[in-house]
């Protein structure tokens, strides 16, 4: 068991097979070496071992919390959703913000481990530290806010008061690879799939409810000193300052405008690097404008209110209502809220800066639950493949209609086409013949950010433990932001530093867990004040940066016995420097074009691996145990 501050010491372990549920203490060296959410996380699904199926029963899903979730820590209100990836055959997690990981935790639970699979729908309830099972046949087939308006009658708690809502979709419901998992009403944990190993265990929703009942800090003092030194931060940030900071005023699509000027925003699908080199090139319709979808945009014209999370005052969320038109039928749409990733996905990358009908796509997305990220770059790589007759006659650039529609298709997987979207980029280019379209990196596709004009996200996309991904390390903050200091984006030297940099103190922040937008204000100082003042630990700033390291190599190593090295960190080939089809950047990107083996061979020097792979010395320096009780049966079975 665990006795350090921040925790309850209890993980419910439910059996859904059987229905049974177990609750378990949390080790104390497990809770030291790898601090709770993400790293705890990662550390059970590791446990469980590698070679099992994700959508078997074999897998686990849990929804895991750290020490400071929940707390008076800045920006505490997040919950990590870690498993084996059905998209990418990687470990995952993906988190979401809202108050369900805060009320997990007064609820008396420091998580929840889901394994088996039930025979028929049902749905968890959350209360006074227990779980109870509950029949989900009737809300099976329904949309994500459908369930949650049904289901908060039955469990008679108040949604946003004192009830949270983590469910699945038809999208989950039907195994499309990237579906999520939606809390509450339109905050998602999006990537890997998460929502269909939900769908293949039979489990609809979980349900939370519980009063505010806030854990004591083991070290009062130290934990208000540490609070109060990242609340300035936070207040003193030019982009997080609230009411004044770039993301609380514009929210994430503050770097819409920002990384059209840089030329780093993939356009048609990542066939230019803004949408401004488009126009140049290509002056014939359709042509868009970023700023049409930006930020700024969306303030001025369709914003009606600022939602925030649990003890976060940057309300970065900006939600939104629209009233367009669609087939020839008027709609109106509030949603919550319109956000940088799948404005671009949808936006430029897909040819289309109609706001309101993206506003639209979103919410679609959020009620299927389903990516709205991977899906929207689905459309895209469905318009390339009918651009160049892979297809006949199924999606133009830019079309908004036939974007809404195709959502709806792909979550219930209604047609062979539609079918072949959701399995991913991988999968759909594979079925189609179509491998030239796919934009991705392990079957998972690329954000918002083009790697020929960010080194730091090309190494990182290759390198990411859950397939391409920018949060893993998020380099943006200074290739873009200048946080903490200014880099020059095209520079590919020294990326492969920055990036393990980002990378660790990301490991380390999604363990607490708190929001990663808190890095743009808050370092390893302010981290390791709030840690120890919680947890009454004393860890110095290296030894806290140690533990992000060794839940990045815990999870890489995962990955190595499930079969990847070096090979798989790659890109796609029209951003690398000698393949065929390469598409050179421009504008600001002139000419650039991504050398992926000197960003590698730089970032495994830093590293310290071999060829992708962890090697023994590696796993011994960090503490990190294989053999009996883990799963895992050796530290060679990597390098075989």
């Amino acid at each position: 068991m665990t006795e350090l501050g921040g925790f309850n010491d209890c993980v419910a372990r439910v059996d859904l097979t059987d229905g049974a549920v177990d609750y378990e203490s949390i080790p104390e060296e497990d809770a030291k070496k790898y601090i709770g959410a993400r790293g705890l996380g990662a550390k059970y699904v590791f446990d469980n071992g590698p070679e099992v199926d994700p959508e078997s029963e074999e897998n686990i899903l849990t929804f895991m919390t750290g020490p400071l979730t929940g707390s008076r820590a800045v920006m505490s209100g997040r919950i990590a959703v870690v498993t084996k990836s059905p998209l990418t055959g990687t470990v995952t997690d993906s988190h979401h913000g809202g108050w369900s990981g805060a009320r997990l935790k007064w609820a008396g639970l420091d998580g929840l481990v889901f394994e088996g699979a039930a025979d028929e729908p049902v749905y968890a309830v959350v209360e006074d530290g227990e779980v109870e099972l509950r029949d989900a046949s009737h809300v099976w087939g329904m949309t994500t806010h459908e369930a949650r308006e049904t289901l908060e009658e039955e469990v008679e708690g108040e949604y946003g008061k004192n009830l949270s809502y983590m469910g699945i979709g038809p999208a989950g419901e039907e195994g499309v690879k990237y579906a999520c998992i939606i809390n509450e009403d339109d905050r998602a944990s999006g990537r890997g799939g998460t929502g269909c190993v939900m769908g293949s265990k039979n489990l609809k929703a979980v349900m939370v409810k519980s009063k505010t009942d806030m854990l004591d800090p083991a070290n009062p003092e130290a934990f208000a000193d540490g609070t109060g030194q990242a609340m300035s931060a936070v207040q003193g940030s030019d982009v997080t300052a609230p009411n004044e900071g770039g993301l609380s005023v514009y929210g994430t699509n503050v770097l819409m405008n920002l990384t059209e000027e840089i030329d780093a925003l993939p356009t048609r699908n990542g066939k230019y690097t803004s949408t401004r080199a488009e126009r140049e090139d290509d002056p014939e319709d359709p042509n868009i404008e970023a700023e049409n979808v930006s930020g700024e945009y969306v303030r001025e014209n369709i914003l009606v209110d600022e939602p925030t999370c649990h003890s976060c005052p940057v309300a970065c969320k900006k939600e939104v209502e629209v009233e367009t038109t669609v087939d020839g039928e008027d709609i109106n749409v509030r949603m919550e809220s319109l956000e940088y990733e799948p404005a671009f996905t949808f936006g430029p990358n897909s040819m289309n800066d109609d706001v309101e009908k993206l506003a639209v796509m979103i919410d679609r997305c959020n009620k299927m639950g389903i990516d709205a990220i991977e899906t929207g770059n689905m459309m895209a790589m469905a318009m390339e493949m009918d651009e160049k007759g892979y297809v006949e006659d199924t999606i133009d650039w830019g079309d908004a209609d036939q974007m809404i529609g195709l959502i709806e298709r792909i979550g219930r997987r209604e047609d062979d086409f539609a079918d072949a979207l959701a399995e991913g980029a991988a999968g759909a280019a594979e079925r189609l013949d179509a491998h030239d379209t796919r934009l991705d990196v392990k079957n998972q596709t690329i954000p918002a950010y083009d790697p020929r004009g960010m080194k730091g996200m090309a190494i990182g996309y290759a390198t990411s433990n859950r397939g391409a991904c920018h949060l893993r390390g998020y380099t943006p903050a200074a290739e873009v932001l200048g946080i903490p200091e200014e880099v020059d984006p095209i520079e590919a030297e020294g990326k492969g530093e920055l990036l393990t940099v980002f990378q660790d103190l990301h490991a380390v922040s999604d363990s607490f867990d708190i929001c990663k937008f808190s890095a743009f204000a808050e370092g390893i100082e302010e981290y390791t004040k709030q840690y120890n003042g919680m947890t009454g630990r004393d860890l110095t700033e290296e030894e806290l940066n140690e533990a992000g390291e060794r839940i990045y190599t815990l999870e890489r190593y995962y990955n190595n016995l499930n079969g990847f090295d070096g090979e798989d960190d790659s890109l796609p080939s029209r951003f690398l420097e000698g393949a065929e089809d390469a598409v050179p950047g421009s504008g600001a990107a002139e000419g650039e074009l991504v050398d992926l083996d000197f960003l590698k061979d730089e970032y495994y020097d830093v590293r310290g691996w071999e060829d992708g792979v962890v090697p023994e010395a590696k796993l011994d320096e960090l503490g990190i145990e294989v053999g009996p009780g883990t799963g895992v049966g050796g530290a060679a079975s990597a390098d075989d």
